[in-house]
């Protein structure tokens, strides 16, 4: 027994928990929801919050630079709406045909003897048409999503203890009117003022990705991150996670590992399956030496 725990103590994985993103890194870019949800986006901010248009382009570039999501810098800026209505517009009508099944991934993620959680900023039923369109939607132990980090039912501070910290979510009612000038802001050379904050809580905030973590029991120095953004990545880098940016080969700065595809993840992460190999193989090998002590 004491061989065993010393044995076990030796060939204990170095990782414990994958953490995925979802859009762009399950599926490829080029299957045009990243477009077309931006157009949706644009055409929210339009039809349903008066902007004008020839400012969206400016407008959204800022505020997805500034505060990680345009959803987020909306928010900040002074723009009250509801959340499940902006999800709704923005995602009801993206082209989820797009999205086929994915025997190939599935079969890689189902192989590794790994815990796996999705970490996303869209909401739950975008995540769940997403999963569900690529044939993956038992491949994983659960999603942190928008809500998870934004429970809408929260209706002041008291009602969440880390409510301060991150900000209550629950969309208020408010007769203001005036809203900061993001556009201005940024046109002055030397601004001076500081730029409002987003009541929403999401990546790449790092306070958000170690709420993400607490909420899902994650130790980050155990667990591999997989992600398209780079900002997402080295904010996930600076809380501790061991990261892998998809999309391309490239490695960047904060990025441990580089994938042009997830489809690439046994070639150039072999050692998450080598460990299990290695238990399975010193296991078998310890079995028969006893078969044999027992036998002579």
């Amino acid at each position: 027994m004491e061989y065993e725990g010393r044995y076990q103590q030796a060939q204990r994985p170095k990782y414990d928990c994958l953490l995925f993103d979802l859009d762009d890194t399950l599926y490829p870019l080029s299957s045009g929801l990243a477009m077309e949800c931006r157009k949706n986006i644009e055409d929210y901010m339009v039809q349903k919050l008066g902007i004008e248009q020839s400012k969206i382009p400016d407008m959204c570039n800022l505020l997805y630079k500034n505060y990680g999501t345009t959803m987020a810098g909306l928010r900040a800026i002074g723009y009250d709406f509801d959340y499940d209505d902006y999800h709704g517009f923005v995602h009801g009508r993206l082209p989820y045909e797009n999205l086929k099944p994915d025997p190939v991934l599935r079969n890689l993620l189902l192989s590794l003897p790994i815990r796996k959680v999705i970490f996303t900023n869209a909401d739950r039923i975008h995540a769940a048409k997403v999963l569900r369109k690529l044939g993956l939607e038992d491949c994983f132990e659960g999603i942190i999503c928008f809500e998870t980090l934004n429970p809408t039912h929260k209706h002041s501070v008291s009602d969440d203890e880390d409510a301060s910290e991150f900000g209550d979510s629950k969309p208020t009612t408010t007769a203001c009117t005036e809203y900061f000038d993001i556009i201005g802001h940024f046109s002055q050379a030397h601004a001076g003022s500081e730029l409002p904050k987003t009541p929403i809580v999401c990546k790449p905030s790092e306070s958000a990705i170690e709420r993400a973590l607490k909420i899902a029991n994650i130790n980050p120095q155990r667990t591999m991150f997989f992600e398209d953004s780079v900002r997402n990545i080295q904010s996930g880098k600076r809380v501790g996670l061991h990261t892998v940016l998809v999309g391309t080969s490239h490695r960047t700065k904060g990025a441990d590992f580089a994938l042009e595809s997830i489809h690439n993840i046994r070639e150039a992460l072999p050692e998450l399956w080598e460990a299990e190999e290695k238990s399975e193989k010193v296991r078998y090998s310890g079995k028969v030496a006893i078969e044999t002590s027992v036998t002579a």
